[in-house]
């Protein structure tokens, strides 16, 4: 599981489950796509999302 910053103007945290994570898009707005077909726009840009999900795997020793 992943922290990020709902885009909004509330920026709400949320915690994404990365194994679900399918695609990141950055246009400019960062958009995580899962495989559930949920959709999420985040303030982290794409290099920072992909450096959590190595931490995240590192910590639960996936790689």
């Amino acid at each position: 599981m992943i922290l990020l910053t709902k885009l909004g103007k509330e920026k709400k945290e949320i915690v994404i489950n990365a194994e679900l994570i399918e695609t990141i898009e950055e246009n400019p707005d960062t958009v995580i796509n899962l495989t559930t077909g949920k959709k999420f726009l985040v303030n982290e840009k794409k290099e920072e999302i992909i450096e959590k999900i190595i931490k995240y795997r590192k910590s639960i020793q996936l790689i």
